[in-house]
């Protein structure tokens, strides 16, 4: 840390630093609150994501309970061959967000095929894409939530550290200054004394009788 100069140009400079500081700091700090809430925010969706994931699955049994059966395969039948994961910019942070999900469906006749076939098609592929959803919601509670840890940090580091130690430098250059300017003022007057005794004192040997 490099030591601090106690001058009248060291005092300006700490000065503009503590504005500076003072400027930049509700902007942080409202970032930070934003941020905050989008991270709630974020968390909600991520909950919201896993139970409609969970309730899917669930809806896939009740709705088609003849899927208990060991001998009827299904297993093959929808294929996830990859989803596109976009980009959306939230309060400057850069969140993925889910765009769309890619399915193969092994073909099957329409003659002969179990009537329910294309409700299981959509079912499964509602679940994975909701899965896949749910994917999603937790990186962005994780980028958020880095986010603010970070944004959290800038702001103690100008309220507790920047912020302070600027105001207490510049009270330490003032006082230094003011301090510096008193003993000139003395070392001046005694000076003058001292002049005026060495050039027009009496002369003790005129002034006998």
């Amino acid at each position: 840390m490099a030591k601090l100069r106690l001058s009248k140009n060291s005092l300006q400079q700490q000065q503009q630093q503590l504005k500076l500081y003072k400027k930049l700091l509700p902007s942080l700090d409202l970032k930070r609150r934003q941020l905050t809430v989008e991270a709630k925010k974020a968390r909600a969706e991520l909950a919201s994501a896993i139970e409609a994931a969970d309730s899917l699955e669930t809806r896939i049994g009740e709705e088609l309970p003849m899927l208990a059966d060991d001998s009827l395969d299904v297993s093959g039948l929808v294929r996830m061959e990859g989803y596109q994961v976009g980009e959306q910019n939230v309060v400057g942070v850069r969140l993925p967000i889910l765009e769309n999900v890619e399915f193969t469906v092994t073909p099957y006749p329409l003659v002969g095929t179990p009537a329910w076939t294309d409700l299981l098609v959509q079912r499964l592929k509602d679940a994975a894409q909701a899965r896949v959803q749910s994917r999603i919601a937790e990186r962005r509670v994780a980028i958020l939530d880095q986010s603010v840890r970070r944004i959290t940090q800038r702001v103690n580091l100008f309220e507790k550290i920047l912020i302070p130690t600027a105001e207490k430098n510049i009270k330490r250059i003032r006082i230094y200054l003011g301090d510096t300017e008193r003993a000139a003022v003395v070392t001046s007057k005694l000076a003058k004394i001292k002049q005026q005794h060495a050039g027009g004192g009496w002369d003790t040997e005129k002034e006998r009788p």
